[in-house]
């Protein structure tokens, strides 16, 4: 696999926008961001606040002049517009880009353009294909952040990233257990004729059975809901009164 791609915005206009695309980025793993004449300069206040603790990629953030400067070590360049400018080259998909990304040798560039304009033909020149995300094609309005992390989610794929909920989930309970909450259940609504009539109960019993099964319960789900059923089981005891 290839190095990381260079994320390189080139005269980009506001603070905020080069902060939020370092969050981007970071988010999904890249943390090479190059700049091409800000408009504000270079460090620009407001670029902190809004990369939201994405500082280490606005630290290394190097400027350069030009397009060319900046991409003068990439063997692969992609601009990312929604217009071809007047220039003949490859148009691919985010997802396209990244497994050629991947898959290329050298480093490569993924170039964003300003946020009011975007990338100029003199920019697209330069690179070797152009990527497009398929977008509604009557309102084809991205900002700067959105656009990079289109791209940077495409290429985190490839890389070895745990989705942060996975850790959390509990695996499903042993069928031992279900079948402990299932007899329990079946046991309160026996009594109250919920299996009438007998000829049915079979059928009755399988189809509950089905049900219950589709949420693949965990131990602690199948726990509370026993819990819920030993409540409706126990008779009801007087109200308490609560005080005005």
């Amino acid at each position: 696999m290839s190095g990381k791609p260079i994320i390189v915005l080139v005269r980009p206009q506001l603070g905020e926008n080069i902060g939020k695309a370092a969050r981007a980025m970071l988010n999904f793993g890249l943390d090479e961001m190059r700049l091409v004449s800000p408009r504000d300069g270079w460090p620009n206040p407001s670029a902190g606040p809004a990369a939201a603790g994405a500082d280490v990629v606005l630290e290394k953030a190097q400027v350069y002049e030009t397009l060319a400067d900046a991409v003068a070590d990439c063997s692969n360049v992609y601009a990312t517009t929604v217009r071809k400018r007047g220039v003949t080259k490859p148009v691919l998909t985010p997802e396209q880009a990244a497994r050629d990304i991947v898959a290329a040798p050298g480093r490569s560039a993924l170039v964003f353009g300003p946020e009011r304009s975007g990338l100029e033909t003199e920019d697209v020149a330069l690179a070797r294909a152009i990527v497009t995300a398929p977008i509604n094609p009557e309102f084809g309005s991205l900002n700067l952040a959105q656009a990079v992390i289109l791209c940077a989610y495409e290429y985190s794929k490839h890389l070895d990233l745990v989705q942060p909920t996975v850790e959390d989930l509990l695996p499903p309970a042993p069928q031992e257990e279900f079948e402990g909450m299932f007899e329990q259940l079946c046991d309160l609504l026996e009594p109250r004729g919920y299996f009438e009539p007998h000829s049915r109960a079979a059928a009755t019993r399988r189809t509950l059975r089905t049900m219950l099964t589709k949420p693949a319960w965990n131990h602690l789900e199948l726990r509370t809901f026993r819990g819920v059923l030993s409540s409706l089981r126990r008779k009801p005891g007087p109200r308490e009164e609560r005080p005005d």
